[in-house]
């Protein structure tokens, strides 16, 4: 697995691979450009192809109209007929107002069509990355994929740009120019034309490549200074606790002193390919000159036709003066749309069975049926599992930290298969359903909420899109979070921040609640939703679970025991097998791992009652000691 975990490569080899560009991803992209059931789209195709052609044609045509007026002037004045030489004038004036007309409107007639296929594409892409597993997402990198995508998107803008709307019409210019020389010059001409292009070609080709390791340098460096910089300024409070302020600049002028180094030396690599491609331009300019006037001066040429071959090799100059930056960018652009093509190809771990239909929840219950799971071939996580949460119950899961609760969650969502036994709701695998509608039937409050950072009011209701305003304000109002929201200045529509930090642990936890209440789902996970929270604003948060998990199939997976003494069952896991079971009152009698659980828990209870009694009194806390508990197998998480 590559370091951004997907793709089978990293996405910094893709980036900067010295290998030369394939061209698969234009196969993979002319789809996009010739889209089924869309004929308008195909119409401005043909179009834009017709204008890509005729654009070169009208380009050669204009110095060729100039020469026949110059050689229309020749002679004695009263000898020349104006009328002619002044249509061909004015022919030579209409090729050129075409010549820029057509590549305009080549580009106005395909914009349609191009952004049509980008937008295609990252549609597609984003749904993609939301249908790849839970393991997909948990190895790669945000910032890694988000670039991925965004420099394929770029790419493609880029590529149809360059590739087609430059490079093509490019040889076809170049194959007019030749067959006009060929034609009414000779075939020196497009010999000595021919060698001045392969030599300007190969010099440019070879100074980029040069190049393109130098800029690779610049942005290394480049991204480099901009990661210390974003993490410094994420972590400002974690820089200001330590005084390092001055570290962290100077780290940063580290990095900025390498990219100004690397910068200094690719704008000197620029100034030689300019300076080169000008030494061997000039040269094939002046051959080509020399050539005409040899032949004027043998009477085999005319006036008009040394004009018209300069005028050939300027207008060919034009394009042939992007050419190195046209190879960079094309040759980057194929790099970024097969890195992207690569994510888009990914197969998806976890897929709806072809005929699946959607689950139908009638009583709700769930059942664990001899469940083996493994993240890895290696390291077996649940060891044939089995329980059964009957409707409308409450069944709590314990246990030690890599026990293996979560992973039950996880498997209920279908975020991973599992590799043998079955979890059913109303008899049916989740195997054999629509994810969409397994996940609809669920609703869970998590241990650490992630909000969106919009509205309050928007992230309630994210709960069931689409929800009235009463509703959201009823959901918030049974999640006992509507009197927090209205002392805010602007209420509902108060934004929380990034990640929902501008809002408390506890405050986060009850939108997440009202969320819940919002979705109304038949079946209820509670995945450590009090862990992280101090036990005053513990105690407010259970009354809102008790309300949103009544007469609902309720699966707590639990820290403090406290919060499951009235859980219609309980579950003891510890290294993913079930080694006890009961009601909270039969544990403690059993005098097991639960109830070793509990008394230290009770203690740790007790401790942090008696000092927040003594308000940090030394006398007092000096005798507040905890004891050591009894070691049992593994602590709760």
């Amino acid at each position: 697995m590559s370091s951004y975990g997907y793709g089978g490569k990293s996405l910094k080899g893709a980036e900067f691979s010295n290998a030369p560009p394939s061209f698969r991803p234009l196969l993979k992209l002319m789809p996009y450009l010739w889209p089924p059931g869309r004929p308008d789209l195909k119409w401005r195709v043909v179009v834009s192809i017709i204008f890509l052609v005729l654009a070169p044609v009208v380009t050669v045509a204009s110095p060729y109209f100039f020469k026949l007026a110059i050689d229309r002037l020749q002679g004695r004045p009263e000898d020349i007929a104006i009328a002619v030489p002044l249509a061909l004038i004015a022919a030579y004036g209409i090729a050129r107002i075409l010549m820029q007309a057509l590549a305009q409107l080549r580009d106005g007639v395909f914009a349609k069509v191009c952004y049509h296929a980008l937008r295609v594409i990252a549609v597609e892409t984003f749904h993609h990355l939301h249908a790849m597993s839970l393991r997909f997402h948990l190895e790669r990198r945000t910032g890694g994929l988000s670039r991925t995508i965004d420099r394929g998107t770029k790419a493609i803008d880029r590529l149809i740009t360059l590739a087609i709307f430059n490079i093509f019409p490019t040889i076809l210019q170049l194959a007019f120019i030749c067959a006009l020389m060929l034609w009414q010059l000779n075939i020196w001409f497009v010999l000595a034309t021919a060698a001045m292009i392969i030599a300007y070609m190969q010099f440019t080709f070879m100074v980029t490549r040069w190049r393109m390791h130098i800029r690779r340098a610049m942005n290394e460096s480049d991204n480099e200074a901009n990661t210390k910089a974003v993490y410094s300024l994420l972590n400002y409070e974690t820089v200001k606790y330590f005084n390092a302020e001055a570290h962290e600049e100077a780290r940063f002028d580290s990095s900025m002193e390498k990219y100004a180094g690397a910068s200094i030396v690719t704008q000197t690599s620029l100034s030689v390919l300019n300076t080169g491609q000008g030494v061997i331009a000039s040269l094939g300019l002046v051959a080509v000159m020399a050539l005409a006037a040899i032949g004027v001066k043998n009477g085999t040429l005319t006036i008009g036709d040394l004009v018209m071959a300069n005028g050939l090799l300027i207008q060919l100059f034009i394009p042939l003066n992007l050419l190195g930056t046209v190879y960079r960018d094309i040759s980057q652009g194929l790099i970024d749309m097969e890195t992207m093509f690569a994510l888009l190809d990914r197969p998806e771990e976890v897929e709806d069975k072809p005929g699946a239909g959607p689950l139908m929840v009638t009583k709700g219950e769930i059942r664990f049926e001899n469940v083996v799971f493994s993240y890895d071939p290696d390291r077996t996580i649940l060891k044939g599992i089995s329980f059964r949460v009957p409707p409308g119950k409450t069944v709590a899961i314990v246990g030690p930290t890599g026990a293996g609760k979560s992973t039950i969650s996880r498997i209920l969502y279908r975020f991973y298969d599992i590799q043998s036994g079955r979890v059913t709701i109303d008899g049916q695998d989740v195997r054999d359903v629509k994810q969409d509608s397994l996940r609809a039937a669920i609703g869970i409050v998590p241990q650490d909420t992630v909000l969106f950072n919009d509205t309050i009011r928007y992230n309630i209701a994210y709960g069931r899109i689409g929800a009235a305003e009463d509703e959201i304000l009823e959901a918030a109002r049974l999640a006992q979070i509507d009197p927090i929201i209205r002392e805010l200045p602007a209420g509902y529509d108060s934004t929380v921040g990034e990640r929902g930090l501008k809002l408390s642990g506890g405050e986060k936890q009850r939108v997440a609640i009202a969320r819940t209440l919002l979705k109304n789902p038949p079946i209820l996970l509670l995945d450590e939703a009090t862990s992280a929270l101090d036990t005053h604003t513990e105690r407010e948060i259970q009354s809102a679970l008790r309300l949103v998990s009544a007469n609902r199939t309720t699966l707590v997976i639990a820290h403090r025991l406290s919060t499951i003494v009235d859980a219609d069952e309980i579950l003891v896991l510890e290294k993913g097998r079930i080694i006890e079971r009961g009601r909270h009152a039969d544990l403690i009698a059993r005098a097991g791992a639960y109830a070793a659980m509990w008394n230290r828990q009770k203690q740790a209870a007790e401790v942090r009652e008696r000092l927040q009694a003594v308000e940090g009194d030394p006398e007092e806390m000096r005798g507040v000691r905890p004891q050591p508990a009894t070691p049992v197998a593994g602590a709760a998480e």
